[in-house]
Order: C-alpha cells, then structure tokens, then sequence
C-alpha cells in the first residue's frame, strides 16, 4: 500500500511541477510585458518574445536548479547545511542567466529603472543589475520549492504513519481472530465429544450444526464486519449445540428490534458474548437458566446486551480470553465509538452491554 501510494504521488508530481513552472515564470513574463510595454521601448510584438523568452529561460534556469538539488539530496539536508550551497548555486546561475538576458537585451527596463549616469551606462554594471534581479528571482524560487517540499514531505510522512498504524492495526486483528476461531473449535469439540458417547444420533446432528458454524467462521474469515442477521444464525448453531449438552437446564429468549438485524457488527462477537454468558454462567448452575439476547438501534447507535444467571460467586470476574478479545477488537475498530461492559453488580446475575455505531 505505502509502495503504491509513493508510485501515484510520483506520477502525479511531474504535471504539478511543470503547471507551476509555466504558471510562475509565465507570470513574471506577462508583468515584465506589462511594464515594459508601458516604457514604449520597443513594439509591443518584440516586447512580448523578448519576455516570452525571459520566462523560457527562467524555467530552464529553475529546473537545471531543482535537478541538481534532487541529484545532491539537498532536500534531506537541515537548514544549515542547505543555506550556503543554495546561495552558491543560485549565483552561478545568476551570472549565467544574467549575461543572457543582458547579451539578448531581455528586461533591459530593469536597467533603465535606475537612475542613468556614466556609472550605470557600463556594461558591467548593467551585467551586475541583471545577476542581482536572476539571484533574487531564484531565490525566491528556491524559498517557494523548499516550503513547498516541506509540506508534501511532511503530509507524505503523515500518510505513512496513518498507513503504518492500519497495517499493524490490521495484524492485531487477524491474531485476535486467530485466537478466536480454536478457542470456539475447542469448546464446541468437548460439547460433542460429551454427546457421543451419551446419544450418538444428537451427536452426529451436532457435528452437522458444528460443520455450518466451521463453514461461517472460514468464509468470514476475510471480512471483519456481517449483518446482524447472520451473527444470529451462528449464534442459533452454537446455541443448539449447547442445548444438546445442557438439555433443559438451557432456554434462551431473544429479543431483536428489526431495524437493528441489517446492522454490521464486527464477526463472531455476539457469538463471544454469548459463549461467554454460557460458560461463565448457566453452565456452572445445577438448575442452568434463561438466556436473554436483546437489541435495539437508536439514533444511529446499536445496543445490545446479553443477560444471564450465574453462581454467587466466582472464581474469577468472569472476563476470560473471550470478553478480552472482545474488547480489544472493539478499541481497533472504533477507538471510543464503541463500549463493552461487563456489569456484576447483582450477585446471581451477569449482563454484558455492547453499544456500537450503527454506521460501521
């Protein structure tokens, strides 16, 4: 992606560039027009190619400039070291530029505009007016393409920065998704490892449930986001997998506004929360116990909490790798946009309240 995006930023340089180029110089040629038209020292027709011919050698000027500084990596250099070599190269430059124009009798109104005595009638002192014009003219030039490079240097390391974070971002993800996927496979394998052995027709119609869930898990493994909608087949499967382990001791009631079933929502995470309820909860009761899996969607905002019973007390907070997970993916994709809470305020019961922008 970085290797891309310095491809495209460098094909696009070269048109800004020129479009510059011919924009400044071209603009300095028509004021010199302008001015020296209105001097009336020559037609205005040989008044026009004589500064057309002025910007012409300014781009030629400029850009010899600008290919030895690339050549010699002045860009990389700090300021110190930039200034005296950038006061060097622009007066040899300067001076070549200058017995140009003055030989070609271009701009010979800047000469003019100083006050004309015996002094300034010599051709070496009419050479030094030009070369003074040139260096303040590439220098000028010289402060615009630094300031210019600065900005697209400074944007262009803010971009690989950004992309940098993506991708270390983007890792995280597929290794808490990793992480994910065996720990489901390994608590759905001891649900039917439990049954075979006790009622081998659920069995084999658990290991069909369990060979659904598989398929999901792989075919999403590419996406980060599914509709709700789907999140809740899934979670359907696994739920009839525990049911077949737990029997009775397991009801579920589910509580989905419609509107929230098209919502994305990151993968495998209402499938978390519930396994987590399950594990931590009903599972550790004698008598199991209800399931609640509620929904709702309000301004742009997705709620959802799973509620369930559980022993008095624990040996520990409840949160294991799933909740963990959980909550790191959702710092990863939302940063604040998104909450996962864990209330265990009330002794013989556990919620866990997921809010999310409906938007992702």
């Amino acid at each position: 992606m970085i290797m891309s995006t310095h491809a495209a930023a460098a094909h696009r340089s070269p048109p800004f560039y020129a479009l510059c180029q011919l924009g400044g110089w071209g603009l300095y040629a028509f004021a010199n027009v302008i001015v020296g038209a209105g001097l009336e020292q020559a037609p205005l027709g040989i008044t026009c190619l004589q500064f057309g011919l002025l910007g012409i050698l300014g781009i030629g000027m400029s850009h010899l400039l600008r290919a030895y500084m690339r050549a010699h990596g002045w860009l990389r250099l700090d300021l110190r070291a930039r200034i005296p070599r950038v006061l060097g190269a622009t007066l040899v430059l300067s001076v070549a530029a200058a017995f140009v124009s003055w030989f070609f009798e271009l701009a010979d109104w800047q000469s003019v505009s100083v006050p004309i005595d015996a002094v300034t009638q010599l051709p070496v002192v009419a050479l030094a007016i030009h070369c003074f014009n040139w260096m303040a003219l590439l220098l000028a030039w010289c402060i615009i393409y630094f300031s210019v490079q600065s900005v697209r240097q400074r944007r262009s390391s803010e971009l690989r920065e950004s992309q940098t974070a993506r991708a270390l971002q983007t890792s995280e993800l597929r290794s808490l998704k990793a992480q994910l996927n065996p720990h489901f496979l390994f608590n759905a394998l001891n649900t039917v490892r439990a049954l075979i052995s006790i009622d081998a027709p659920r069995a084999q119609q658990a290991i069909t449930q369990l060979a659904r869930t598989l398929r999901y898990t792989l075919s999403a493994s590419e996406d980060e986001f599914m509709p709700l909608e789907q999140e809740l087949a899934i979670v359907d499967d696994y739920l009839a997998l525990e049911s077949l382990r737990l029997g009775e001791r397991l009801s579920v009631d589910r509580r989905i506004s419609p509107e929230s079933r098209s919502v994305r929502i990151p993968v495998m995470l209402l499938q978390t929360l519930v396994e987590n309820a399950i594990k931590h909860g009903i599972a550790e009761l004698q008598g199991g116990g209800v399931l609640q899996i509620q929904s709702g969607l309000n301004a742009g905002v997705l709620t959802i909490t799973v509620q369930n019973p559980r022993p008095e007390t624990v040996a520990n907070s409840g949160e294991g790798i799933g909740l963990r997970n959980a909550h790191e993916r959702l710092r990863l994709l939302y940063g604040t946009g998104a909450s996962l809470h864990l209330d265990m305020s009330h002794a013989r019961m556990a919620l866990v309240r997921l809010t999310l922008p409906a938007s992702a």
